[in-house]
């Protein structure tokens, strides 16, 4: 073979660059939805939905004990900051709000987050739960340190028995892992957490892992109970306000709802309108709500915190012998439910 016709033939023949192919993407990394049309942002840059509550505890209708002790563990120190530091009194805390679905712990919480003038930050199970190994306790980190970085800040935990439910009956050890990156956000030695003030709220506070509430954690609890008459009528009254009423008794009303959740007012004074408006559809003339069709919407829709009450007397009963349910207990003696 002639070397030398080859070579001249090639002479002066860059051969292309090599380049390496591209690495298949890391399986352990999420994929966000916009990432197809702007470049991945570092963790600290993750945006989150941190509101400014408008609205504050006198928007609350009764729940006297549990405003006064709000105040005590958190407004009352924070509106004084030199007692606060003779009495070495810490700006965080935790406090677990516990009682029966729709009476008013979420809005409890935005309340308390308008009368401190604080951000806001309300966490779901599914704001953390990924089925990425190891992104969920990262997101449950990331939002601890917006919570920080917006101090004063109120972090409320939703459902807090689905995100720390005792690890003692999780199969999921991606699940145990996730209790202990909570615990760790709490009160964890890197994590400074003054300014935050952590709002939890279940329905269940029996499933709720018993490391979470011991003292430095959600170390306080609060029970939330149905609201009673005079807020009864309140919210009835709110529910009614932008529809056409006449001859509505709200005290009546109030009195025929016993145990009824605000969650199941809104209910009664949706079916009240439907029974209304189902009439002006029928006849073609358009009528008030009255009181018959709000003492016929009572009929049809029963409270909803009876099933929980059927579950907390066998807790108070039987689960409570370190005491951690008497205030329970008082309230089912009281009404003569235990």
């Amino acid at each position: 073979m002639d070397w030398d016709a080859l070579e001249g033939e090639f002479h002066g023949i860059v051969p292309p660059r090599f380049t390496p192919p591209e690495a298949p993407a890391d399986p352990g990394t999420p994929i966000r939805s916009d990432d197809v049309h702007e470049p991945v942002r570092g963790d600290h840059d993750r945006a989150f939905d941190v509101e400014r509550a408008t609205i504050t505890l006198a928007d609350v209708g009764g729940m006297e004990e549990v405003k006064k002790r709000l105040d005590l563990a958190f407004l009352g120190p924070l509106r004084n900051p030199e007692l606060r530091t003779l009495f070495g009194k810490s700006l965080r805390g935790g406090l677990l709000l516990y009682g029966p679905p729709g009476c008013g712990k979420t809005f409890l919480a935005r309340a308390v987050a308008g009368e401190m003038g604080a951000a806001f930050i309300s966490l779901s199970i599914t704001d953390v739960l990924t089925m990425w190994m190891g992104s969920s306790e990262r997101n449950l980190h990331d939002l601890f340190a917006a919570a920080r970085s917006h101090s004063p800040c109120v972090l409320f935990l939703d459902e807090i028995d689905a995100l720390g439910h005792k690890r003692s009956q999780l199969g999921s050890s991606g699940m145990r892992t996730l209790v202990n990156q909570l615990l760790t956000e709490l009160d964890g030695v890197d994590g400074n957490n003054d300014g935050v003030f952590v709002l939890a709220a279940t329905n269940a506070p029996w499933d709720i892992d018993p490391a979470l509430r011991r003292p430095g954690r959600l170390d306080r609890t609060l029970l939330v109970l149905p609201p009673d008459q005079a807020a009864r009528a309140a919210i009835l009254e709110y529910h009614l306000r932008e529809r056409p009423i006449a001859g509505i008794d709200l005290r009546k009303l109030a009195a025929a709802t016993d145990h009824y959740s605000g969650a199941d007012l809104a209910h009664v004074s949706e079916t009240a309108a439907e029974f209304a408006m189902r009439d002006a559809i029928t006849t073609g003339e358009v009528r008030m709500i009255s009181q018959q069709d709000m003492l016929a919407a009572v009929k049809e829709v029963r409270p909803s915190t009876d099933a929980w009450f059927a579950t907390a007397r066998s807790v108070a009963l039987f689960g409570n012998e370190s005491g951690e349910y008497d205030d329970l207990a008082a309230y089912l003696k009281k009404r003569k439910m235990l």
